[in-house]
């Protein structure tokens, strides 16, 4: 299920190198304009897990068809609590969420998957004691009678799974039960990935090998929302990325912009971005 190391940095380097310079957004009046018609639009989100106790902050955020956006930033900033916004986890107080120009804020996951929506949470992300076949089928309720045409694009996507589909998932390493939930979001054939921290706890070869996977399921034409820590491979491989501090956008901009600006490095990214 791996790549060469040097191959998998090349090709991160490729992309990074390939991408110029969106000017970065410093208002809402620019949100707007630049919001208009993506896919995935967020508006002033107030949201959070208990009453009172907001995490996100007139939170603001868009996803064009076919992009991939990173999101970074501090720990507690909100990063995770906006994903889960926007795939109906967490209660929005105030604010709206779209997709493709219709209102679906606080809709329930089954209603979004339906829509086109698929969610990988960071942590308890497969069902351990079922095949990865059986992990597949669960991510294909909805419409079981695909799955042999799903189970054929997940398997070019990551071959391995094909040969050890009979293999229990509670066996498998962390990076490989990475690709196994990565995979059952993709059943469903979204048109919205969201991928909450895939990169967390595993060995740098396997990190690399989750953003090489992400990349190439964005090729495939799939909008990729990414919540990551790992802030120079995700600015590496994403089109736009945000800041997010006490729940706001702090900055945005293309990822080589927020890669390189100073500001972000000094205040967000220190040693991490030259590393």
């Amino acid at each position: 299920m791996t790549m060469d190391p040097h191959e998998r940095e090349r090709e991160l380097d490729l992309d990074a190198a390939a991408r110029t310079g969106a000017r970065v957004i410093s208002d809402r009046s620019e949100h707007s304009a630049e919001a208009a018609g993506a896919l995935v639009v967020a508006d002033e989100l107030v949201a959070g897990y208990l009453p009172g106790v907001t995490i996100l902050n007139s939170c603001d955020f868009y996803a064009k068809r076919g992009e991939l956006v990173g999101i970074i930033g501090p720990n507690g900033a909100g990063k995770s609590t906006l994903l889960k916004a926007l795939f109906g986890l967490v209660k929005v107080t105030t604010g709206t969420v779209t997709l493709a120009g219709e209102d679906i804020t606080g809709l329930k996951a089954n209603k979004l998957v339906h829509k086109g929506i698929g969610f990988v949470p960071q942590t308890n992300n497969v069902f351990p004691s079922l095949t990865i076949e059986e992990n597949l089928q669960m991510g294909l309720y909805q419409a079981p009678k695909r799955f042999a045409e799903r189970f054929e694009f997940v398997a070019g996507l990551f071959p391995a799974l094909a040969d050890r589909r009979k293999q229990r998932a509670g066996s498998l390493s962390g990076g490989e039960r990475q690709m196994v939930a990565m995979s059952r979001a993709l059943m469903m054939e979204p048109s919205v990935l969201l991928l909450d921290e895939p990169s967390a706890g595993l060995s740098p070869v396997m990190q690399d090998e989750v953003f090489i996977r992400t990349k190439q399921i964005n090729r495939t034409g799939v909008t990729v929302i990414m919540v990551e820590q790992n802030a120079r491979r995700c600015l590496q491989i994403c089109d736009r990325g945000y800041v997010l501090d006490q729940g706001r956008n702090a900055y945005t901009g293309t990822g080589s912009e927020l890669a390189n600006d100073p500001k972000v490095i000094e205040l967000y990214l220190g040693t991490l971005a030259k590393a």
